[in-house]
């Protein structure tokens, strides 16, 4: 692979991870199966949580709470291309949440979890997707309600 085709491989797949939480925090969560192939999964493995395929993605992440407010930081992102069809990354990410918020500014808390996702990436007809993307949490809390 050459070294231009490496790094659009490279931004084409961090910008999936940031597409990601974008659309939980600022967007439509259940449109975060869009950015997951066909047979993509999540999962949560110390919270027993395992889903797959776009549709049981779009069911699993449509059912968030409407009323949540949440805003994930994300840092560290480690892409490495495997292959012109394939990669890996590494990313942090910092979790702030309530549930039950009814508008306006929301004091300052701690954050609601702190981990990282492992995920893994394939080009489908030219276009990096999400194969797999696997939640580790190191930090973790109930999220309050206002």
């Amino acid at each position: 692979m050459d070294p231009m085709e490496q790094l659009l491989a490279e931004r084409a797949c961090e910008r999936l991870v940031l597409d990601f939480v974008q659309r939980l925090d600022l967007g439509e969560p259940a449109s975060v199966a869009n950015l997951f192939t066909e047979d993509g999964t999540w999962e949560w493995p110390e919270g027993e949580r395992f889903v797959k395929g776009r549709a049981a993605l779009r069911d699993y992440f449509g059912a968030r709470p409407a009323d949540r407010l949440s805003r994930r930081l994300m840092s560290n992102v480690l892409t490495t291309v495997t292959s012109p069809t394939t990669a890996t990354a590494t990313s942090y990410f910092t979790t702030y949440r309530i549930d039950g918020h009814r508008g306006g500014m929301v004091p300052a808390g701690p954050p609601v979890q702190i981990g990282h996702y492992e995920d893994t990436f394939h080009r489908v007809d030219g276009t990096w997707l999400l194969g797999s993307r696997v939640l580790f949490l190191a930090f973790a809390g109930p999220t309050p309600r206002q």
